[in-house]
């Protein structure tokens, strides 16, 4: 296992994430815990969770996991804060009132007395920003948290709070949680930019596109069995209905599947292996239902592409971005921006 720092921070975390989103629905307890030790043995460091996962009890199962094992020191611990936790008006969002119940309703499910990265599980519109921040800042005073992050904000929003944070003299923000992988390239035109400009380190979800480029889904058949799109064909931006119509979809996994099969690896592997690379990735979050799963994953822990396999997944995956306003009138011809805002 490889290590980085988390964000511009001085903390340091292993380049693969374990993430608990299926601890108490699609794992038993007895498989997550397996995963978690299997993890650790590794030289996994990271550990993410929500308080929304299975209704809390992904974070009750890492908490009695954490309670039994002897690696919690060497453990960074993340979770997140936002959605519904209750039936009452201010059991969602990002409200001070909310964020305080759930911040305390998570280190009890922990069992632990701080958390080492609490983020934003996404952008509330209803709350001021300040007060929100203003929330991890005292949480951080408080020693609650060592760290804030966000998790799904737009690159305006991430530059918004960097802004605020900033001007307030609060500590920094560390991280972004965004869905990024071969298939979902968009946050490169923006959120990106703003992460690399305010030191956030990425910590990508859905790592394998909902399971896309592991190659188990075939292009021409609808998926069935214990699967993510077997239980659930049309299931969001995974959907097979969408994808498998989609050229550019079939051209990436024909990359990935070429490249595997030339290194005699899994297509899994490779795909990590491409994501974990990119600028910014601080950590990639690794999803597993099953151990033989994490398994497969943990074997890209060491695995660099080359620069042609890079290459060659770059130019399939290529989302194909419209010259305006990424470039164009935007960008003088020798890359140097246009004074005066004319064209």
């Amino acid at each position: 296992m490889e290590y980085r720092t988390l964000g511009a921070s001085g903390a340091v975390v292993s380049t693969y994430t374990l993430g608990t989103m299926t601890f108490g629905s699609e794992t038993d307890e007895a498989g997550s815990h397996g995963q978690l030790d299997r993890y650790i043995e590794a030289g996994g460091t990271f550990i993410d969770t929500a308080d929304v996962y299975s209704g809390g009890v992904s974070e009750q199962i890492v908490g009695r996991w954490l309670a039994k094992s002897s690696a919690r020191d060497n453990v960074v611990l993340a979770t997140k804060g936002r959605f519904p936790t209750g039936d009452g008006p201010n059991d969602v969002g990002t409200s001070r009132i909310h964020l305080r119940k759930a911040l305390d309703a998570s280190l009890d499910r922990l069992g632990v007395d701080h958390i080492d990265l609490y983020q934003l599980h996404a952008w509330d519109p209803v709350t001021p920003l300040e007060e929100t921040l203003s929330f991890l800042e005292d949480a951080v005073r408080a020693g609650k948290i060592a760290y804030g992050g966000l998790s799904n904000f737009t690159g305006w929003q991430l530059q918004k709070a960097c802004d605020l944070i900033g001007y307030r003299g609060w500590s920094k923000l560390v991280t972004l949680q965004p869905q990024y992988n071969l298939l979902v390239r968009e946050i490169e035109w923006e959120i990106v930019p703003a992460a690399q400009e305010n030191g956030l380190g990425l910590l990508p979800w859905s790592p394998l596109g909902g399971g896309w480029l592991t190659g188990k889904y075939s292009f021409d058949e609808e998926p069935t069995g214990a699967t993510r799109l077997g239980e659930n064909p049309d299931r969001g931006v995974e959907s097979w209905y969408r994808r498998s119509r989609n050229q550019r979809v079939r051209d990436v996994v024909d990359a990935v599947r070429e490249i595997a099969k030339a290194r005699g690896i899994s297509m899994a592997q490779v795909a990590l292996a491409w994501l974990v690379d990119r600028p910014t990735i601080t950590s990639v979050i690794l999803g597993a239902r099953t151990l033989e799963q994490l398994d497969d994953n943990l074997a890209a822990a060491d695995l660099h592409l080359t620069a042609e396999e890079t290459a060659k997944l770059d130019e399939a995956s290529d989302p194909g971005a419209a010259d305006y306003p990424y470039g164009g009138p935007g960008v003088a011809q020798r890359g140097r921006p246009i004074a005066g805002g004319r064209s």
